[in-house]
């Protein structure tokens, strides 16, 4: 299994924000800046998050954004079902397989697709930063 780059870039900006000095925004030219991305997906991603609560935007001059809610509450397992679009491993249907009726491997894959989010409902933001924070603010020229 594979997560898009939507979800890979939705982590990374969540990373980015974790390790950031309190009460303070980030700017989407920020995250790009960090990791060498599109202002365009970010947007995107921001818009996304910050609807479903993840995220506190601020828009205008000196707007930005920061996490919504503290790392500790941010489960990964409930971030990827938000971003990603489809969590199917493959699709039986496009195009149509022939022994879709008989076949088990598709149960199978659904089976483990399940047992991978299990695995990420452990986890927490907080879990993802915890004990690198340092490293990773000097990674991403973050200033404290």
């Amino acid at each position: 299994m594979q997560l898009t780059r939507y979800t890979d870039y939705g982590l990374r900006l969540l990373t980015y924000l974790a390790v950031m000095p309190e009460n303070e925004l980030a700017t989407k030219e920020s995250v790009c800046a960090a990791y060498g991305l599109s202002p365009n997906h970010i947007g995107k991603i921001v818009h996304q998050l910050g609807k479903a609560g993840y995220l506190e935007t601020r828009r205008g001059k000196g707007g930005g954004f920061q996490l919504g809610k503290p790392a500790e509450e941010i489960n990964l397992g409930s971030l990827v079902r938000l971003l990603e679009r489809d969590l199917d491993i493959f699709n039986c249907q496009e195009p149509r397989c022939q022994i879709q009726g008989v076949c088990q491997l598709h149960g199978m894959l659904q089976e483990a697709a399940q047992a991978f989010l299990q695995v990420l409902d452990k986890y927490t933001l907080a879990d993802m930063v915890y004990g690198k924070q340092q490293q990773l603010t000097q990674i991403l020229r973050i200033v404290n």
